[in-house]
Formats: C-alpha cells, structure tokens, sequence
C-alpha cells in the first residue's frame, strides 16, 4: 500500500507580509523562555550591530545573540500592545535586571503584560520570529522599526484626562 507524501512549503513571514498577505499566530512562534538560562540571560543584553536596514548601513541595537531589536509604534513608555499572535510574531525581550554594552542610553525593565520587558529610551523592545542574527527583515512590518542608539525618548507620563464640562443645575431646559 502506497503512503501518500506531504509536502510542506516554506514561505518567509516577511515575504508574506510585503505581498500584503494575512500572518496567523499559527505561522511561527518563538518563546525566550525556552532557552537554556545562559543563553537566556545573553539574549537580554542589548548591544550595537552593523545591518542593512532598506538598502544602508546602520547602526541597530540587538540582544545577546546578534538578533535585532525593534519597537512598536503604537506603545506607549508604560503598555505594550502586542498581544495574542502578534506577540508570537514579535517576542518580547523581557529581563528584570537589563544589561548593557556599547550602549549609552537609558536601558530598563518596565512591568507590564510581559512582565519585566526590556525598555530603550521607553521604547518596549522586540525581536521579530523571522530574523535570524544578523538580518534584518521586520523594518517597517506591522508598525515595528528596528531600534537604534539614536531613538528619541518618550516619556512614561501619559497625557492629562480631559474632562467635559459640568452640566447645569436644574432641569436642564433653562427654566
């Protein structure tokens, strides 16, 4: 008795993406927690590399293991609105005590649905699942940038409530 054959195709998540194409949770995961604690902890120091970011020669921040980093242009300083599947698309770096090298800017651990994520400058870092070290396929994907030493600081304080005016006493007719 013949066996049929499964054939499985490989398409990259960033080629799916620039085809305008729908990504799935499904399409790929990839968990830090997963990985020995002394890679672990090599993944959550942020460094400089030299990549091609859209055709140049940039200076990128990475973590540990050369993968770039990115931000979300829709977070804020304190919330993250990566979520769901797209979280499995775009791991967070989390690490309660962040470390540092060749970097000057302000490195930290901020507490929020990913528990202590990785902050640049306020910007919430993440790596992208399709990215291997050394490549750099996210930028511009989904509203992530790759991170760089010269990202602009947010700030942490978010804006004032407004509040509508008070209504009239009375009945509200004028009377």
């Amino acid at each position: 008795m013949r066996h049929p054959r499964v054939i499985i195709a490989s398409l990259s998540l960033a080629a799916v993406a620039a085809l305008g194409g729908g990504i799935t949770a499904a399409a790929a995961t990839t968990s830090h927690a997963s990985q020995p604690a002394a890679s672990q902890a090599a993944a959550d120091t942020v460094r400089t590399a030299q990549a091609t970011v859209a055709g140049k020669t940039e200076t990128i921040l990475v973590n540990g293991t050369g993968l770039p980093l990115y931000y979300y242009l829709p977070d804020t300083a304190a919330k993250s609105n990566v979520t769901g599947g797209l979280a499995s698309l775009w791991p967070p770096l989390t690490s309660a005590s962040p470390a540092a090298t060749g970097i000057t800017g302000q490195l930290a651990a901020v507490k929020d649905i990913h528990g202590d994520q990785v902050a640049y400058h306020g910007h919430l870092l993440y790596t992208f699942a399709d990215d291997h070290a050394g490549q750099v396929t996210g930028q511009g994907v989904q509203d992530f940038f790759v991170a760089t030493p010269g990202l602009t600081p947010i700030s942490g304080t978010p804006a004032p409530a407004v509040t509508a005016p008070a209504a009239p006493a009375g009945s509200g007719y004028g009377y």
